[in-house]
């Protein structure tokens, strides 16, 4: 069984899952950072190659590049240079109004420091409000970094049409746009994706399983409302409350596990098979933390879905329309119940000091 792979152009291929990041962050549950290190190597020997992190999961830089690090001193640097690093550049929403060209390269020089390498395979960029400060010039500064060697690919994260065009405007070549995306939240179907397919963008989807609410693991249980104390449970728990009821919610885990089944598959790999199959999707983004979570991740690899099997879905789906809007619309919406679980300042953090003016 090979891992399937896609172009994002035609120089820069990605396997069609990427191990996800965003786990391993402060705010998710205990996490063994030796041993998460440690097991990035099983998933890159199995042909996952691409990492997703981002500038403001705290840590997460940092371990990636504990690994390469190691990789190249105990197997050399072609080993290393398989890696394939996907970063985000997410500037605190208290400095948009004043963020400097210089600090927007000090923050890429970071992630390159923390990374151990020369270059960012993937820069995903986020403003978290179009409104305020400069946006298109802050990506100028990205495009910049891109001339000088120290990005080769660019693309955005987290918004829709109206957000994305102006930088295809200003002549930005952007390759993917990383959006949420999964059998509950198909808000990236209904206009982003079409433009995107008009644009040559591809899609990298993350909360596929929705913080791991599509697995085995909640198939048959009660409502555990929202007593959680990992965010990331609380964030997909408010997107199951958008899909339907609990009872909805468990129907279409029973279809998934029938589906499943059939194939000797789990239903979290239905749920990432689906994903794969719709269209501009590049890659799924899967929050895997460690080695032992390699086999069933890989499952994904191992059938299609067919037409009875997309129909069966499409017809509980019709039932339950999930959020609506615009992509990431009810997070940015700062005084709602999904904008209120964000974090909007975790750049400029007080223990690695980038962003000069908001240090004084």
């Amino acid at each position: 069984m090979s891992v399937e792979t896609t172009p994002l152009r035609p120089d820069y291929r990605i396997p069609r899952v990427i191990k996800g990041g965003w786990q391993l962050a402060g705010d998710h549950g205990p996490v063994d950072p030796t041993t998460a290190i440690a097991d990035m190597e099983a998933f890159l020997d199995a042909g996952i190659t691409a990492f997703d992190c981002a500038d403001i999961y705290t840590g997460v830089e940092e371990m990636i590049g504990a690994f390469i690090g190691d990789l190249r001193r105990r197997r050399g640097c072609e080993a290393a240079d398989r890696v394939q690093v996907h970063t985000k550049l997410v500037p605190d929403l208290e400095r948009l109004a004043d963020l400097r060209a210089d600090e927007i390269e000090a923050i890429i020089d970071r992630s390159l420091k923390r990374l151990r390498i020369e270059r960012l395979h993937l820069v995903q960029f986020y403003w978290w409000d179009s409104t305020i400060g400069a946006p298109v010039r802050a990506m100028e500064v990205l495009k910049s970094c891109q001339k000088k060697g120290k990005i080769a690919h660019l693309g955005v994260t987290n918004w829709d049409i109206p957000e994305t065009k102006p930088f295809l405007d200003a002549g930005i070549d952007l390759v993917s746009t990383q959006v949420q995306y999964s059998l509950l939240d198909r808000r990236p179907a209904k206009s982003l994706v079409p433009w995107c397919g008009d644009h040559d963008i591809k899609l990298l989807c993350y909360g596929t399983l929705a913080g791991g609410f599509l697995t085995e693991n909640w198939l048959g249980k009660s409502d555990p409302g929202f007593a959680f104390e990992n965010r990331s449970l609380v964030k997909y728990r408010l997107i199951i409350d958008e899909f339907g009821s609990w009872s909805a919610f468990q129907g279409l885990l029973n279809l998934l596990k029938d589906i499943g089944d059939r194939y000797g598959v789990t239903l979290s790999s239905v749920a990432t098979r689906w994903v794969l199959q719709q269209p501009q999707v590049a890659a799924a983004i899967v929050g895997a933390r460690y080695a032992r979570h390699l086999p069933k991740t890989l499952e994904v690899f191992r059938f299609q879905l067919d037409e009875t099997d997309l129909a069966r879905i499409s017809r509980l789906l019709d039932a339950a329309p999930g959020p609506q809007g615009p992509v990431f619309a009810l997070e940015r919406d700062r005084t709602g119940r999904h904008g209120r679980i964000m974090k909007y300042n975790l750049n400029a953090r007080p223990d690695d000091a980038v962003l000069g003016a908001s240090n004084g």
